[in-house]
Formats: C-alpha cells, structure tokens, sequence
C-alpha cells in the first residue's frame, strides 16, 4: 500500500510526524489519537498490510453498546503513526497537538470492503467492534460501533 498521499499533505522539514516507508510490525496495532486540529476528533489507526489504516472520527469513540459514530475514511499512516505524540505545526495539514488516547492490538474477524468486524484489546476500548460502510453519506464514509458481547 502507498504512503503518497499521506507524504503529499505533509512538509517533513516542519512537521515531526514519521515519514518513514511501509514497515511490517509485530502483531496487528490499534491506535486512536486525540487530534485538537481546527476541530477536535479522534483519528482510529488499524495496522494492515505494512500500514495504517485510518479513519477520523468527529465524536469520541464509542465505548457502550449502541453508540454509532460516524468515521470518515483518511489516507493511510505508516507504521510509525502509532507512536507518534506531539504539535503539527501551523500551517500545515492537521496542524494542533496529538496525543495518544488508547492503543493496543486488534483481532480481524472480518475484513471486506464494506464491513471490518474486530476485537479491539486496548486501554480504554475492549471487546467487538464494527466498521460498516455508510454508502448514503458518501464514499469514504462509514459507522464505527461496539458490538452486544455474547457470551
């Protein structure tokens, strides 16, 4: 998978973000960044074929079941992202402070272009979880829920 749009929205010599290529982890990592840019959100990272898949989500993530969130799909990160903490600078893309607000790994029960379903195994979030493409609000956009844990 390319980095390139994700190296295209960024200048290296003023931002601290990684900008380092495809690099494979150790087991399948889960981040949400905290991201107060022009608007605060939350940004879910899932590590996928050498990268990180990306959405943002406007609202904080959904630790309850029943609670839907919308999640807009972004470019994907490099591996690196999941460790990264601090201030884009101004001027740039996605300029405001990042922080990490939970992060652990992940199981795929599901991955398809129209649904992920996955146990996320983290700090904050635990259990089921869905990403399910929302094709009535547009092409990169999806719903972000916990699943009812059925034991």
């Amino acid at each position: 998978m390319s980095l390139q749009d994700y190296k295209n929205k960024r200048n290296f010599e003023k931002t601290l973000e990684p900008s380092h290529g495809v690099i494979k982890g150790e087991a399948n990592k889960y981040v949400v960044h905290e991201h107060h840019a022009s608007h605060l959100h939350w940004d879910l990272r899932l590590e996928r074929a050498g990268v990180l898949k990306s959405w943002t989500i406007p609202k904080e993530p959904p630790q309850e079941f029943g609670v839907r969130r919308l999640a807009i799909q972004v470019e994907d990160h490099p591996i690196e992202y999941g460790d990264f903490e601090g201030v884009i600078p101004e001027g740039e893309y996605g300029a405001g402070s990042v922080k990490i607000w939970d992060k652990g790994t992940y199981e795929t029960q599901i991955w398809t272009n129209e649904k992920i379903q996955i146990t996320i195994n983290g700090t904050r979030l635990n259990g089921d979880f869905d990403l399910i493409r929302f094709k009535k609000a547009g092409e990169k956009e999806w719903l972000f829920l916990k699943r009812k844990n059925v034991k």
